[in-house]
């Protein structure tokens, strides 16, 4: 995925805090703002790939906001980014990652890179494995000589390995243990 084609939402009851972030990050990617939990659960859409969440806020907590997102099953990853220090609670939580402020604009840019990259590396897993599929039915109701001829097998092939190169270097990209396993988190 390409950081221009990237939404990142932003969601913090200091508006300051919210507003900085986001002109950190407004420069790489395309950047929405949220003030409360309601505000971010009205916001909050399928185009949106990364959300960086702050836990303690007025009306609705970053908790609930999490739960919800999670229970509309969208296609991002969260980040919490707060001053709460963690405790086991979090283990019951379904964030991707865990940033305890006062966080940097380094920090910041690394984290939502590790986030895109874990998006790109299950999406491509999930079309790799549906591809490799489609190849097995083939070759189970196909003969050899059938398969050899056929112009779309051949492509398919081809598909398949273009993109268990991606994958692989997708993969490679991964910094460590829980990138790699957040990468599966998806699928």
């Amino acid at each position: 995925m390409s950081p221009d084609q990237s939404t990142v939402l932003v969601v913090d009851d200091e508006q300051d805090v919210a507003d900085l972030y986001a002109m950190w990050l407004q420069n790489d990617y395309r950047v929405r703002s949220a003030y409360e939990g309601d505000e971010a659960l009205d916001v909050l859409d399928e185009t949106v790939d990364v959300v960086l969440l702050d836990r303690r806020m007025p009306g609705q907590s970053g908790d609930e906001v999490l739960e919800q997102i999670r229970d509309r099953d969208l296609n991002c990853r969260v980040v919490m980014v707060t001053a709460v220090k963690p405790d086991f609670d979090i283990l019951e939580m379904g964030f991707d990652d865990y940033l305890v402020k006062p966080v940097s604009k380094d920090d910041l840019h690394e984290i939502v890179e590790q986030m895109l990259t874990r998006v790109d590396y299950g999406s491509q897993l999930q079309e790799y494995y549906s591809l490799v599929s489609k190849k097995a039915v083939l070759e189970a109701e196909k003969d050899p000589e059938t398969l050899e001829a056929s112009e779309e097998y051949a492509e398919l092939q081809a598909e398949i390995d273009e993109l268990s190169t991606e994958v692989d270097d997708t993969r490679d990209q991964l910094d460590d243990h829980d990138d790699f396993v957040g990468a599966f988190q998806d699928l």
